[in-house]
């Protein structure tokens, strides 16, 4: 699942030696319809995505702070890798190389993961569903998923943030973006770029997602709001959550 800056419109650096190395190969992911379709959504439009978002963080301030701030929260508490989750062409996973932390990126559509590779040779990136990671437990300083939970109904969020927990080491951080709206807010999509598709996007209260990570064991530490910029017609929210240190 890639990440996804503006809203859709109707219509149109090695782990430290005391942990094992972090590896996240290809692998089949969970037969739900909305992998599938998401998948061969973005696998259709990524040529085109790619294009208009090579580096979209680039225009926006505030989010390139929070970012940092992530990435400086991560190199406090130590040095193990972190998963940028929903990587799209990988200007995030490159933006938290250049910050210092050792980045690789995680995405569901194979031709996503070529693009990102061919874009940053110097990085790893690899196909993987955020419903099961395949990553050892309690492996992660931090996991990063910018506009890409939006793609995952209300069921599976909970497995999402389950999986979270599990693979991040304790004192890790998750930083999660996207865009609100009301618990039962939802769009689907049939055309992007002008290729067919059939992608669902499913918008949350930020309320509603901070309790998804409470459930899952993760301790909020931030919440963040900001209104809609330029062509963006809902605010976003950015979600910093932590694994209590036992």
């Amino acid at each position: 699942m890639n990440t996804h800056p503006h809203s859709p419109r109707p219509a149109k650096t090695p782990p430290p030696p005391h942990r094992p190395r972090v590896t996240c190969t290809s692998v089949t992911a969970p037969t739900h319809d909305f992998i599938h379709a998401t998948r061969a959504s973005y696998d259709a439009m990524a040529t085109d995505y790619t294009e208009r978002y090579a580096d979209h963080l680039a225009d926006l301030p505030l989010d390139r702070a929070l970012v940092a701030a992530f990435a400086e929260l991560v190199r406090t508490q130590g040095s193990d890798p972190v998963a940028d989750i929903g990587s799209g062409p990988g200007y995030v996973t490159a933006r938290l190389h250049a910050l210092g932390v050792p980045v690789f990126g995680v995405d569901l559509s194979p031709r996503m993961v070529a693009l990102a590779r061919q874009a940053h040779p110097e990085l790893r990136f690899h196909v993987g569903s955020m419903t099961s990671l395949d990553l050892p437990d309690e492996t992660l300083g931090g996991i990063l998923a910018l506009y890409s939970i939006i793609h995952v109904p209300d069921s599976d969020l909970p497995t999402v943030f389950t999986e979270f927990h599990r693979v991040l080491a304790p004192g890790g951080h998750v930083l999660l973006g996207f865009q609100t709206g009301p618990d039962d807010d939802r769009l689907h999509l049939t055309e992007r770029f002008g290729h067919e598709m059939s992608l669902d996007y499913w918008f949350r209260t930020p309320d509603r997602v901070a309790e998804l990570l409470t459930k899952a064991g993760l301790t909020m530490q931030a919440q963040t709001i900001r209104e809609p910029y330029e062509e963006e017609t809902r605010q976003r929210a950015y979600l910093l959550a932590r694994k209590p240190v036992d």
